[in-house]
């Protein structure tokens, strides 16, 4: 799974002109997800994202994850992250096929409730044409790849991964 996480001061998402969803202060989180991704992926991202400490307190940076200050997250499925370039042409036979993940990122948003708060957590409309607006605060925006826990557990150093006791 990959996912880019924008600090955001609000965020919403549209379909045909129709509000969704809507988010204030909190992460925009981009999903996408991989054909061979499994629970743990889904279990290493959820802990990632709600615990990454990308807000201030008392003026110093990078204190607080989204949990510590009871924002929102709105999360939005984007198969094309798992995009690959031949040549010019994107190509996504590395993304998960559609109703297997759909599933998967179901799976995905309940593991995010079950760890947080249900009605902190925000989605789109899985596989509709989404306009998603946000207003990235800082702008502050961070990359995570669950394959980087798998690296981890072989003994491998991931060099933009950051453990939890940090």
């Amino acid at each position: 799974m990959r996912a880019i996480i924008q600090r955001v001061k609000q965020a919403s998402v549209t379909v045909d002109g129709e509000l969704i969803s809507s988010i204030k202060e909190g992460l925009c989180v981009l999903v996408g997800i991989g054909r061979d991704d499994t629970k743990k992926d889904i279990d290493y991202l959820a802990n990632k994202i709600l615990k990454l400490r990308l807000f201030e307190e008392d003026g110093k940076r990078w204190r607080k994850s989204v949990m510590d200050l009871n924002y929102e997250v709105m999360c939005v499925s984007q198969f094309t992250l798992m995009c690959v370039l031949k040549g010019n042409k994107p190509d996504f036979h590395k993304a998960m096929d559609g109703e297997k993940s759909q599933q998967f990122y179901e799976e995905f948003l309940a593991e995010m409730r079950k760890r947080y708060q249900t009605e902190k957590i925000k989605d789109g409309k899985f596989a509709a044409y989404m306009q998603v607006e946000i207003q990235n605060d800082g702008p502050v925006t961070i990359q995570i790849d669950s394959c980087a826990a798998k690296n981890e557990t072989k003994g491998e150093s991931s060099t933009n991964q950051e453990t939890d006791e940090n």
